[in-house]
């Protein structure tokens, strides 16, 4: 029995002054966490009590998958990271240290390398596939920016899965089944989840999709469709734009357009100066060419234009997406500084890419003198542009793609904006934000054809492993959890996560009122429960009401002034409703409304 005289907690009235979305406040404010260093938290009793029933639930749902347990340690050697090029690729978020004696080590962000290593080292026949491995373990990243408690840390709990399998067949088929159990585990936990399509990044592999928990202080970005499709916004894609006759349309023509800063100022100017018979000049008319740069992992800076309609944004993270493992941010004026041919504002197509005439090309094919040129889906071949002159307050109209500028490649990069078609034609897109609490992969052979994962087959031949990696972030998902099962006192968890399912306040001064208290908890543990009993003497009833709703018990059962008549009060946290009954009563009324 858990008893607050002792229990080691300490609540808290006021909101901790980095706390800015609702779990963060509670779980501080509760004991249920305390703040380290930023993003690395102390799991308290209570809240290390939540921790291991959501990680017993994601355990159970792992082996009546078939999977199977095991745990590597976060302390790991840098060879094979090495040899999947992740020690390079994992950029900044990769904590690196050396021991006494110089050798490389890292702190493990996943364990793909360790898993197949395991495999490697134990297997060598396709009868021994397939296999699924698993292991809840802590995990570090050194996020730039840790945020919001629990949900964004530099330390926290992951359930980390790997299948292996013979076949791509096998593969689908293993994916198959932890998409399954996943739908399982977030169905047992109370947790409403989204299961959007996503790219891979880092991780590599083909076939990648998301748990999302959709929530306002989410940090992803995802679309659904009444149709059912559903999909991060890094990995939607843009309907096909049919090609357009620019038959009718009239050689480039170049504008001078002053004070045009914005494309809002440009369209105003151009209907001034240059209107046209049909229709008004609009921001969708505009091509926006956006300098970005990308940072790879050899710490390589490369500047890269991409072209967007002019009444679209860059998305950066759906940029970062398309070229992963580079990082993606805008170019600075230092960095436009090197290249007098862009000027800001201004920028056209005439300069940049496969059109610049200071491009060259080797006899190996290395492309050199003119800085990359990718444009988004939305741009189709043959549609006509206003772009920049490549001089200052110049612009120029009709310029078609095809005609009068080429590009490098296309890239995903307009922001995705609600109404837009879902890929799938199943109708217009809405946009949510979610927290992802879970990511399945299908790896296929990268990390098993780097680390020479091999059996051999039914005919004796050595064939590489197929691999798939699911991923469930235990500690976010505490912290969704709270997030959902909260209210403006407190929170409010549900019977099979929380603590303590009844929370006992003994809220009178005379022994009888604690002896009677201490036999209820006492006899709700008896009959298969937890409870927790507020036995502090010095404690005034006002703040043990408080705690009860901070700390957020699903049951209460008041003893206290009503004991002399025989009377208890049993409040239900969720339905914030109270029924008085009888003392001999309580115990009874409480199991009924925990069945």
């Amino acid at each position: 029995m858990l008893k607050m005289s002792n229990l080691f907690v300490r609540t808290l009235r006021e909101d901790p002054a980095d706390a800015e979305v609702n779990s963060h406040k509670l779980l501080v404010r509760g004991g249920y966490v305390r703040r380290v260093a930023p993003g690395i938290y102390t799991w308290l009793p209570l809240g290390l009590k939540v921790l291991r029933k959501v990680e017993n639930i994601v355990r159970e749902e792992m082996d009546a998958a078939g999977a199977q347990e095991m745990l590597f340690p976060a302390l790991l050697p840098r060879e094979p990271y090495e040899a999947t090029n992740r020690w390079e690729e994992y950029g900044p978020n990769l904590f690196r240290l050396k021991d006494r004696r110089e050798n490389d080590y890292l702190l493990a962000p996943t364990h793909e390398e360790m898993f197949t290593v395991a495999v490697k080292d134990m297997y060598s026949s396709y009868k021994d596939l397939p296999v699924t491995l698993y292991q809840i373990q802590t995990k570090y990243r050194d996020e730039a920016r840790p945020r919001a408690g629990i949900i964004r840390t530099r330390e926290f709990i992951m359930k980390d899965a790997y299948s292996f399998d013979l076949e791509d067949e096998g593969l689908a088929a293993s994916y198959e089944n932890m998409r399954q159990a996943y739908q399982k585990v977030f169905a047992r936990l109370g947790l409403p989840v989204a299961i959007c399509s996503a790219t891979s990044g880092a991780m590599g592999g083909s076939r990648s999709e998301e748990f999302l928990f959709p929530c306002a202080i989410g940090e992803d970005t995802f679309v659904r469709s009444p149709g059912g499709y559903a999909a991060n916004t890094e990995a939607v894609t843009t309907p096909p734009v049919p090609e357009q006759d620019y038959s009718g349309v009239a050689e480039p023509t170049q504008v001078a357009t002053p004070n045009a800063k914005t494309i809002e100022d440009l369209v105003g100017v151009l209907n001034e100066v240059a209107p046209r018979e049909d229709r008004a000049w609009e921001a969708g008319d505009t091509l926006k060419n956006v300098v970005v740069v990308l940072t790879h992992p050899d710490g390589e800076r490369e500047l890269v234009v991409i072209g967007v309609p002019g009444d679209r944004e860059v998305d950066l993270k759906r940029v970062e997406a398309n070229v992963s493992p580079a990082e993606v941010e805008l170019a600075t004026p230092e960095d436009l500084a090197k290249h007098p041919e862009l000027v800001a504002g201004y920028i056209g197509p005439r300069v940049i890419g496969p059109n610049s005439p200071a491009r060259t090309v080797d006899e190996d094919g290395a492309v050199s003198g003119s800085v990359r040129y990718l444009l988004d889906p939305h741009v189709a071949k043959g549609s006509a542009w206003i772009t920049g002159a490549d001089e200052f307050e110049a612009h120029l109209v009709n310029m078609v793609y095809g005609r009068d500028f080429k590009a490098d490649g296309m890239i995903e990069a307009a922001e995705v904006r609600a109404g837009d078609e879902a890929p799938d034609g199943s109708g217009p897109l809405s946009i949510e934000r979610g927290i992802e609490v879970g990511h399945i992969f299908q790896l296929g052979r990268k990390y098993a054809k780097a680390l020479d994962l091999k059996v051999l087959d039914q005919n004796g031949k050595a064939q590489v492993v197929t691999m798939g990696s699911y991923g469930i972030g235990v500690s976010r998902v505490m912290a969704s959890l709270a997030e959902l099962n909260c209210d403006e006192k407190g929170l409010v968890w549900p019977t099979h996560i929380a603590p303590a399912q009844v929370h006992v306040l003994a809220t009178g001064k005379g022994d009888e009122v604690f002896e009677a208290a201490e036999r209820i908890a006492a006899e709700i543990e008896a009959a298969g429960f937890e409870a927790i009993v507020d036995d502090r003497r010095k404690v005034s009833a006002g703040v043990k009401f408080a705690d009860f709703e901070l700390l957020g018990m699903p049951y209460g059962v008041v003893v206290g002034r009503g004991l002399k008549d025989g009377i208890v009060e049993v409040r239900d946290r969720r339905e914030v409703t109270s029924t008085e009954v009888s003392v001999d009563e309580a115990v009874a009324t409480v199991l009924d409304l925990l069945k």
